[in-house]
């Protein structure tokens, strides 16, 4: 008689992250212990973030997706928070065959408001930035900590988390954030979500003052097939303020993929 086939095994998928503006993969540390045994974590650096060297060779959101697709498993779901979901959507259109599925946490096809966009960032505060920036780099990084947090039900919590994940780390290339702050404010994919496939989930807090949780139901009438879900009490970061909420969420997407 024949052996019985052996079940296949369930291989965990790989799940690459991108951190934020000014940050550094530090700031995955929890994540990637909450999904330890569901996905094999890949934190990615931007570039001039982190260890991650900067090239004036990078002036736009494709050539930093390609930068991050340079550093990533061939085939993998991605996981990006704010600038990193930027990133990811554009890696998402640049190599659909590498993208599994997306997974955007507080992020927007388009930060700043338009005519036609409301849900966002006034022009005008980014603008504020750059020019503060280029005066005092790091006072104005701290300032945007600290709107990361606003709002949230945990605010001081965060913050603190915010901090202790940047301090040890290199500081970020001058450069690079300067750019940074350009691609979030010239930064616009509304046009090419539909073009996007693959599956999507899209995390929304709704005491964020950076990406404002109406602009979820923009991106639903963007990406007909993409699944949104808001975060009570969050603000910028909720896989810091509301840890359990968000690991629910992102597992709950995975099992509904078969992941």
């Amino acid at each position: 008689m024949m052996d019985p086939p052996i079940p296949a095994q369930h291989s965990e998928p790989d799940l690459v992250l991108l951190h934020g503006w000014g940050m550094n993969a530090a700031v995955w540390k929890d994540v990637s212990r909450d999904l330890r045994g569901t996905a094999v974590c890949h934190p990615i650096e931007l570039p001039g973030h982190g260890d991650r060297p900067f090239s004036p060779r990078s002036p736009d959101l494709w050539s930093w997706a390609d930068a991050c697709l340079e550093a990533a498993p061939d085939r993998a779901l991605w996981l990006g928070w704010s600038l990193g979901g930027l990133i990811a959507l554009t890696a998402a259109l640049r190599a659909p065959e590498r993208v599994e599925g997306l997974i955007l946490v507080t992020a927007t096809p388009r930060f700043v408001q338009a005519a036609d966009w409301a849900p966002a960032m006034p022009a005008e505060t980014l603008r504020q930035f750059h020019a503060a920036f280029a005066l005092d780099p790091a006072a104005t990084l701290t300032r945007f900590l600290a709107l990361q947090v606003r709002g949230s039900e945990r605010a001081r919590e965060t913050m603190r988390i915010l901090r202790a994940r940047n301090a040890g780390r290199p500081t970020p290339d001058p450069d690079a954030l300067l750019l940074g702050l350009e691609l979030l404010r010239e930064g616009d994919l509304r046009g090419r979500l539909p073009d996007i496939r693959c599956p999507a989930l899209w995390l929304f807090g709704t005491r964020d003052t950076l990406v404002p949780a109406a602009a979820a139901g923009r991106v639903e009438l963007l990406m007909p097939g993409a699944r949104t879900a808001i975060i009570q009490g969050a603000a910028h970061a909720p896989q810091l303020s509301h840890p359990r909420q968000t690991h629910s969420a992102i597992q709950s997407f995975l099992a509904s993929r078969g992941f």
